[in-house]
């Protein structure tokens, strides 16, 4: 199983939050995020971005 840091679980923690709440949006067409599995793949880019241990996109 691949191994994710600590701080990219929080970072998914905090979209799915936000896909909840419906104020997390897509990033290029803008429109709300309503897909669970979409919201977790925002979240591992943004932590992936930030430098956190995140399994390379197949």
């Amino acid at each position: 199983m691949a191994k994710y840091s600590e701080k990219a679980g929080e970072k998914v923690q905090e979209t799915m939050h936000e896909m909840k709440e419906g104020k997390l949006k897509s990033g290029k067409s803008g429109k709300k995020v309503t897909n669970p599995k979409q919201a977790v793949a925002i979240g591992l880019s943004e932590a992936r971005k930030e430098g956190a241990k995140v399994p390379k996109k197949k």
